[in-house]
């Protein structure tokens, strides 16, 4: 298995983001709970590209900003209907942010690296 690094982003409500995170491609692979009426903590995947939700205090801060690079570029913009797109020396890119205010920056793949 290949290493890789998923960063936790800090949420209120794991289900609400969830669905959010449906938008950008994202399926929900497992969740935990450590008993009935504690935090949830989720496991989403977009492809090989893995992230975690938590509803715990203090795993993550609200308002983080992650990156991802898709392939789907154009069709997501088009998808969550995104019209401002900026072209930045690396790629184009755009941002949404999350119903907890974590901004997503989505980019294309860069022209350096193809």
């Amino acid at each position: 298995m290949p290493e890789q690094l998923a960063p936790i982003l800090r949420v209120a409500d794991a289900e609400v983001a969830v669905a959010w995170y449906v938008r950008l491609g994202f399926v929900k692979e497992w969740e935990h709970r450590f008993e009935p009426g504690l935090p949830l903590y989720v496991g989403i995947a977009r492809g090989e590209l893995r992230m975690h939700l938590s509803e715990h205090t203090g795993d993550a801060r609200p308002g983080t900003l992650l990156y991802l690079t898709v392939e789907d570029f154009d069709a997501l913009a088009a998808s969550l209907g995104v019209t401002e797109i900026d072209d930045m020396p690396w790629g184009r890119d755009f941002q949404v942010v999350d119903p907890d205010g974590n901004r997503i920056r989505i980019g294309s793949p860069s022209q350096l690296s193809a």
